[in-house]
């Protein structure tokens, strides 16, 4: 697999994050036990099931060579499709670029025209 791959942040975690070097995930992440991600092909559909009409999304686009192969697995879910699923905190430095989300009046996330 290659590109960026992609996680739906709150703002205010993302925050928190940058000031103290730690994110998480979501709580939903800590409930199933990974951080889920998407790639550029599934974080719309992502989006719109899991975060529809949620404001102050932050789009984080992270190198997958950056992480731990032993902590990001590759997993079926939605589809029979394979989404990678980080079974650790996300280090900081593996961050390439993080986008807010603004809503569209449809209640759906406008995404960044140059997701890789």
């Amino acid at each position: 697999m290659t590109g960026l791959i992609y996680h739906l942040a709150r703002r205010k975690a993302w925050d928190e994050a940058q000031a103290s070097g730690l994110y998480d995930g979501t709580p939903e992440d800590r409930a199933d036990g990974f951080m889920h991600f998407s790639t550029a092909a599934q974080v719309a559909e992502s989006a719109a099931k899991h975060r529809r009409g949620e404001r102050d999304l932050v789009l984080l686009g992270v190198d997958p060579a950056a992480l731990d192969s032993a902590v990001l697995k590759w997993e079926v879910s939605r589809g029979g499709q394979l989404f990678p699923h980080l079974y650790a905190a996300l280090p900081l430095s593996a961050v390439q670029r993080a986008d807010p989300l603004p809503l569209g009046p449809d209640g759906l996330h406008r995404f960044p025209d140059d997701m890789e």
